[in-house]
């Protein structure tokens, strides 16, 4: 179902007027709002309860949220970007930006288009993972292309969008920022973003191809079952996520294109040399089979190329997880 717009406009609103961090007056909210302070003391309420954010109320002084919060901007992303940016469609709260990507396309929908959310109530990675998706706080990015040529254009095009996303972080000062097979970035071992490709259509001959990738970036705090870190953890301060998203498509821009022209194998060297798991004893998980190697990198097309007791193989699909074995 789609979950276009749960937050109520008055909340919005209200959202909107404290996001500057500074103390504002009961009355003065209301004025603007134009509603009474009991009904600007019920909209702070539910920011509390349904959106996660802390308010502080200073009898005198006011209301302000704990921290400023910034909301995503099409149009500030589009003055940000060096290239020229692909229409944007922003939610303030969706079930996830890859599901709402896939019924635009089922609509006829003009492919290329970004679909941005503050939070998603039903964000998923692979294989179904949930992850925890806080107001305002993280980057939610889908962007739909339309893949002619066959084949050859889909190789290994979810390891090309890990190249970008590393390398958005790297412009941020993450030097450490690195890659994991097949669609995890990571920083000092420690998931920071993630990638989730979907196709509809006939990959041999026309489809559509929705890039997800999640990124955490003002993050303070999650429940999540795998060791994780945000952007602003890693940098020690809040990070401008409409720039972040300005400079993340820039960067696809670049790769896409040069994917598009010369292919997966023109990026394959670089993709091995940002891996970190590069050289590293590993099990590849496929359902109940567990698969025991040294990681050798990847071929042209992106599979995972693994010395399997002394015989090199590689392994590619949607199922498999890697992880790093307890003696490397």
């Amino acid at each position: 179902m789609p979950a276009s717009s749960c937050i109520e406009i008055g909340m919005l609103k209200l959202l909107t007027l404290l996001k500057d961090g500074r103390f504002h007056s009961g009355e003065a909210l209301g004025a603007v709002l134009g509603v009474s302070r009991s009904a600007v003391w019920k909209q702070l309420q539910l920011l509390e309860s349904e959106l996660n954010l802390t308010v502080y109320k200073v009898r005198g002084r006011g209301y302000r949220l704990a921290a400023p919060l910034q909301l995503l901007e099409a149009e500030k992303i589009a003055s940000l970007a060096v290239e020229v940016p692909w229409p944007a469609l922003i939610h303030d709260e969706i079930d996830s930006t890859n599901a709402e990507a896939l019924r635009l396309i089922a609509t006829g929908r003009s492919a290329p288009f970004l679909v941005l959310a503050e939070r998603q109530s039903a964000g998923r990675g692979r294989r179904g993972r949930a992850w925890s998706s806080p107001f305002a706080q993280n980057l939610y990015y889908s962007l739909v292309m339309r893949v002619e040529g066959g084949m050859r254009q889909l190789e290994g095009l979810s390891l090309v969008v890990g190249l970008a996303v590393r390398q958005t972080l790297l412009g941020l000062g993450l030097v450490s920022a690195g890659l994991k097979w097949p669609n995890d970035v990571l920083v000092d071992s420690r998931k920071v973003a993630g990638i989730l490709l979907e196709l509809v259509g006939d990959p041999a001959d026309v489809c559509h191809v929705v890039l997800g990738i999640g990124i955490n970036v003002n993050m303070q705090d999650a429940d999540i079952d795998q060791a994780w870190t945000s952007l602003s953890l890693e940098t020690g301060q809040l990070v401008d996520r409409n720039r972040l998203a300005a400079g993340l498509g820039d960067n696809l821009r670049r790769y896409l294109a040069r994917h598009q022209r010369e292919g997966f194998s023109a990026l394959q060297k670089e993709w091995e040399s940002a891996h970190l798991w590069q050289g590293r004893a590993v099990s590849l998980i496929a359902g109940s089979t567990c698969i025991e190697g040294v990681v050798l990198g990847v071929d042209h097309q992106g599979a995972l190329r693994l010395k399997v007791g002394g015989v090199e193989k590689s392994f590619s699909g949607g199922e498999l997880s890697l992880r790093l074995r307890d003696d490397s």
